[in-house]
């Protein structure tokens, strides 16, 4: 496996291919950001103050914002997106030895750098010239070209993110090992670990919802309730899901999600058969976040070292984490104690 610094595509380094892209990046976020700031000022006078900005299934607007309001929004979404996506690859160089993750940031900034210009400029012209919002025209095609360049824009991110390297290290599994403990000793082993991309990313899209709560306050705009509660609900469950704390007692392995230390999982150490260390990455168990079937779960909250725990009766459970090799042993110890009956312990 590479580090950091090492040379892994056409000579150019992991950190070379973090600014190549950062750069490309940075460019692409200014367009698209001068262009949703520049496109409603230059039709200003040609616009109704407020815009409508929502339509119904007659295709007659029946809700409006207010102009300033409405560019901001759609700045601020922008932004805020954008943003999610520049720290996660400001912070995590690794991410760019692996090709599905470089390519689903291109995705990300490239479809949402072609549909939001889209579905303001659909907005806009069924806006332009309108004595009033309620005067608007229909939307008619123009919402479909606005997804259209969704999925445009997307594929095309996705195709300028894929050249560079893919690697993929071979799972490596350490050896089970055991702790030495006297006769009635106890032992604890807590550690935890959290994502700042994933944090961010989540963090961003609870912000946008709320700031749609916000503005469905003040501008009355009922449109906004259900991408709020949308939003505000993902990004809850994505700061949530951006963190775990995972302890090990005699009574076995409890682990706990996000700030508020829930939910939790339980793992009673009379269902461990045994317990490793071993290099897991999103590609080989299906993509961060908690993956897999019962029976066969994986939390991934960052790509490296993990804690797995191997059920009596089949199936196995692991989670990303430091210093797992200690949690290991120490649940190994504990696990044959259990077994041994309590004169052991």
């Amino acid at each position: 496996m590479t580090g950091p610094g090492a040379r892994s595509f056409e000579g150019v380094t992991d950190v070379g291919l973090r600014a190549r892209f950062l750069s490309i990046a940075a460019g692409w976020v200014a367009l698209v950001t001068a262009e949703l700031i520049a496109a409603p000022l230059v039709l200003r006078d040609r616009l109704p103050d407020p815009i409508a900005t929502h339509w119904g299934p007659s295709g007659a607007p029946d809700n409006s914002m207010p102009f300033i309001a409405s560019l901001l929004f759609q700045v601020g979404l922008w932004v805020l997106l954008a943003g999610g996506a520049w720290v996660l690859a400001l912070t995590n160089t690794a991410m760019f030895r692996r090709r599905a993750s470089r390519m689903g940031l291109g995705a990300l900034l490239g479809g949402a750098g072609l549909f939001l210009p889209g579905l303001q400029a659909v907005t806009l012209v069924a806006n332009l010239d309108a004595p009033d919002w309620g005067q608007a025209t229909d939307l008619g095609w123009g919402a479909l070209l606005a997804v259209a360049g969704l999925v445009l824009g997307g594929w095309i991110g996705a195709l300028a993110a894929r050249p560079g390297p893919d690697d993929h290290p071979e799972p490596s599994v350490v050896p089970t090992r055991r702790l030495r403990l006297r006769p009635g000793q106890r032992a604890v082993w807590v550690s935890s670990v959290s994502s700042g991309p994933l944090v961010a990313l989540g963090g961003s899209v609870l912000a946008a919802g709320l700031g749609c709560a916000v503005l469905a306050l003040i501008g009355g705009d009922g449109a906004l309730r259900v991408p709020a509660t949308i939003m505000s609900l993902a990004g809850l469950v994505g700061v949530t899901f951006s963190s775990v704390r995972v302890q090990v007692t005699e009574e076995g392995l409890a682990l706990f999600y996000g700030p508020f230390r829930l939910p939790r999982k339980h793992i009673p150490i009379e269902r461990v058969e045994r317990a490793w260390s071993e290099e897991l990455f999103p590609s080989s168990v299906g993509g961060w976040g908690v993956r897999g079937l019962p029976g066969a779960v994986t939390v991934m909250i960052r790509s490296g070292e993990c804690l797995v725990v191997g059920y009596v009766s089949g199936g196995r459970f692991a989670v990303s984490i430091d210093d797992a090799e200690s949690g290991a042993a120490l649940l190994n110890t504990l696990a044959d104690r259990a077994s041994t009956g309590p004169s052991a312990r």
